[in-house]
């Protein structure tokens, strides 16, 4: 067997010795509350189309019409003639969406976070970064030659001590954060993170792949949830793919920084440009964000995230600290945790397990999202499910 067979063989096995191996779910149709997954009718608690968008017959309109209109690809990357019309317009609708000078779209958020921390980072510079942030902060950051520091998770006593250590040695230091953290589901401090930045002449980001569409007035984000002056915050980074219900990252940010990254940022200038179809897709979906609908499924979204937690507490499940739709149900045991997850899935509920490295070792979870999307009875009849094979299992 050749070397490289050898080790994929041996990687492999070891997943199914620690019972974390698993396969890639099928999706049978349309991302819906209810969907047919691995050919199975289930209750759909993985998904992060929180607002329901992605199968909005606006966004799928859109789409269709500027398929029409464009064709199916944008032939170039954004830097030689693959910037359409309406990539221009969404950046600006996009802008005044979130209430700042500039935004610029990327492929994914994982490159929105790599293009953004190249280009502002450099030698010399200190990058200090949340101990649970998200993998393409971490990526992104090691792509750099910047200085990187670590404080405790939200602990603004420990980013207080590194800002005092580092004060006076950096060319310029960047504190960045997860806004909503993807697997507990809490909420950043960005209020205090910005009376600390200003305190110390620190730069600021936000990775708001979680908050965008979730917190704040519309779903305008984490920024605006803590009513923060955007003078006063300097880069935010979100997702088209979670809330927006499409495909793509951004970043906004000032004018300068937006023409700067048009410049070096290097998923920008080698990546082809979102297709037409991704593009208007995206801008209906802004639309509607900032829309009497919009509020409209917003509200709903908290009002199912509610119900959903307040029940899964009455039963006795470990939900974490979680404040967001993104709601852990914490087993601690890896292999219990992905039986457990199984077991929900025969059953009718689809929640992934998640197992280190994604959390520590003993904080195996299944994660469950809430949707604007599911009704009363969706959640009732997955709360059921929760209670009997959690008995079964002797979780709760």
């Amino acid at each position: 067997m050749k070397s490289l067979d050898k080790y994929v063989s041996d990687q492999i096995d070891a997943l199914k010795t620690a019972g974390v191996y698993r396969h890639l779910r099928i999706l049978y149709g349309p991302q819906t509350p209810r969907s047919v997954v691995d050919e199975r009718d289930v209750i759909n608690l993985s998904s992060n189309n929180y607002l329901g968008l992605a199968t909005h017959p606006k966004l799928i309109a859109a789409a269709v019409e500027a398929v029409q209109k464009y064709g199916a690809g944008s032939g170039a990357v954004r830097t030689i003639v693959g910037t359409l019309e309406i990539h221009e317009e969404l950046e600006r609708k996009l802008a005044a969406f979130k209430g700042t000078e500039a935004v610029l779209v990327f492929t994914s958020g994982f490159t929105a976070n790599q293009a953004v921390l190249g280009t502002v980072l450099e030698e010399g510079d200190l990058v200090i970064s949340d101990a649970l942030n998200h993998a393409s902060i971490i990526d992104g950051v090691r792509l750099t030659k910047a200085s990187r520091a670590i404080y405790q998770h939200n602990d603004m006593d420990d980013l207080a001590r590194v800002l005092e250590e580092a004060k006076g040695k950096y060319k310029k230091t960047l504190i960045v954060t997860d806004g909503v953290f993807s697997m507990d589901g809490d909420i950043a401090p960005l209020d205090k993170i910005a009376d600390l930045a200003e305190q110390y002449g620190a730069a600021t980001m936000v990775d708001d792949a979680h908050g965008s569409g979730v917190l704040g007035d519309h779903g305008r984000g984490t920024v605006n949830h803590f009513k923060i002056a955007h003078d006063r915050w300097d880069i935010t980074m979100g997702t088209l793919s979670k809330a927006v219900g499409v495909l793509g990252g951004y970043v906004a940010c000032s004018h300068g920084l937006r023409e700067l990254m048009e410049h070096k940022a290097r998923p920008f200038l080698f990546s082809t440009s979102h297709p037409p179809a991704v593009t208007a897709a995206v801008i209906a979906a802004i639309e509607i964000m900032a829309s009497e609908e919009g509020d409209r499924l917003h509200h709903l979204l908290w009002v199912n995230t509610n119900f959903f937690k307040d029940g899964l507490r009455k039963l006795g499940f470990d939900i974490g600290i979680s404040s967001t739709p993104i709601t852990p149900v914490i087993i601690g045991d890896e292999a219990k945790a992905m039986v457990f997850s199984k077991a929900l899935f025969e059953a009718g509920v689809l929640a992934t397990g998640i197992v280190y490295p994604t959390v520590a070792k003993d904080k195996a979870r299944v994660r469950t999202i809430v949707t604007a999307a599911h009704t009363m009875d969706d959640l009732q009849e997955a709360l059921d499910i929760f209670a009997k094979v959690g008995k079964s299992m002797g979780v709760v």
